[in-house]
């Protein structure tokens, strides 16, 4: 079942050249663009996007939103082949690593301290608005990860050099709101000032990465500090809300797996295992909150509606990334099997929403497409192991 799925979905994704639409890329549209008064207003821009988003109608080729490369989704398949390409050690598999490699480095975006990405559109938020291109420092881990993922298979030194100094970004770019410990959050880009646990956690997770490479010990500070700012914003319960302002005070299902995925790469490539009980109560509330028993991913902690793709997408990767994905294999399965039987398309996609009374069927290629291809991609990995591939890549990690 699981097999299968993933072919259908690759083989749709493959057809598609890795292009597609975005919940957020309504401001792209040529319509909107050519209504003056719209384009400068925070409040247009902001209901058009939203609107977009919502609608389980598909409006993009009507108002002219043309299916584009998104340097996320990008990234997400990047690392999805990596994984793939332990147990489909074909040289398809290695050229499409390359081919993802090649354009991410070409879609960097200009004028930074360090290699950095944004997403491919104008994005209006109700704390900012990021005109197309402003690097994020969530596009950007994603995609520095993704090309040291693809470096530890193709061995492309510049592809290493590139990810290395991606520090330079995230240490002198972003902002950082410090407590009064001396411990900060990273900003979300360069022109806020926003403290979002899972973006922060983000950049932690990019410097310990970095750090495994260059043994850096202005790397390794600033990982912990971020580390420790997130950890002290941990809810008894073991939750995160999603951010400090007013209106990001809520608790979901994907950001947490977020954030336990950073904490757990930090924890892995620092080798600091000082935030062990944070993160072992952080899995706990995860696993009791988001899962029904059914295999329903619920979207908030009190709420399943919508039930959006990102939620089943996240748990093998969260899990895998924990090392606990085996022992909580039922689980796993359950959520898979619905994700599905109710949200895969009999021609490969999948669905971005699911409602209490309608789905939206928008094929989302960053958004659905990229992290189920990336989670389905982690699931056959640990249910389909390679010793001598574990072997030889732990080697690989240790000797560099």
């Amino acid at each position: 079942m699981y097999k299968a799925s993933f072919q259908k979905l690759r083989d749709y994704i493959e057809s598609q050249e890795y292009k597609g639409w975005d919940p957020y890329d309504g401001l792209n549209s040529k319509l909107f663009q050519s209504i003056p008064f719209a384009q400068n207003s925070r409040l247009m821009r902001l209901i058009w996007i939203q609107a977009f988003k919502k609608s389980p109608i598909n409006f993009r080729g009507l108002t002219r939103v043309e299916k584009d490369y998104n340097p996320k989704g990008l990234g997400l398949f990047l690392s999805g082949y990596c994984k793939l390409y332990q147990f489909d050690r074909t040289q398809e598999v290695r050229s499409r690593i390359h081919f993802l490699s090649e354009k991410l480095l070409e879609m960097q975006s200009k004028g930074w301290w360090g290699p950095c990405w944004g997403y491919n559109f104008d994005w209006q938020a109700r704390a900012f608005f990021q005109p197309k291109g402003t690097p994020s420092v969530v596009v950007t881990t994603y995609v520095g990860c993704a090309l040291l993922d693809a470096y530890e298979i193709l061995g492309d030194e510049k592809l290493l050099k590139t990810a290395i100094r991606i520090k330079d970004f995230i240490l002198k770019d972003l902002n950082r709101t410090y407590d009064g410990n001396g411990d900060f959050c990273f900003s979300y880009s360069p022109l806020d000032q926003t403290q979002v646990f899972n973006a922060s956690l983000l950049g932690s997770r990019m410097l310990s990465r970095i750090y495994h490479y260059t043994q850096e010990e202005e790397v390794l500070n600033c990982a912990k500090q971020s580390v420790r700012y997130c950890i002290k914003h941990q809810n008894s319960d073991g939750s995160w809300s999603y951010g400090t302002l007013p209106y990001h005070r809520w608790i979901d299902n994907f950001h947490t797996g977020f954030n336990l995925e950073a904490l757990s790469d930090y924890r892995r490539y620092t080798k600091d295992s000082s935030f062990d009980q944070q993160i072992q109560l952080g899995l706990d509330y995860y696993l009791a909150n988001f899962f029904a028993e059914d295999g329903t991913p619920k979207y908030y902690s009190n709420s399943v509606y919508p039930i959006d793709i990102h939620c089943p997408a996240q748990l093998p990767i969260t899990l895998c990334s924990l090392n606990v994905l085996e022992e909580n294999r039922e689980l796993v399965g359950r959520v898979l099997k619905w994700t599905i039987s109710n949200l895969q398309d009999q021609s490969g996609y999948f669905y971005f929403q699911l409602g209490k009374r309608r789905k939206n069927k928008i094929p989302y290629i960053r958004w659905a497409q990229a992290w189920m291809f990336l989670s389905l991609s982690n699931y056959l990995v640990e249910t389909i192991k390679i010793p001598e591939y574990e072997t030889s890549h732990e080697k690989k990690l240790t000797n560099t």
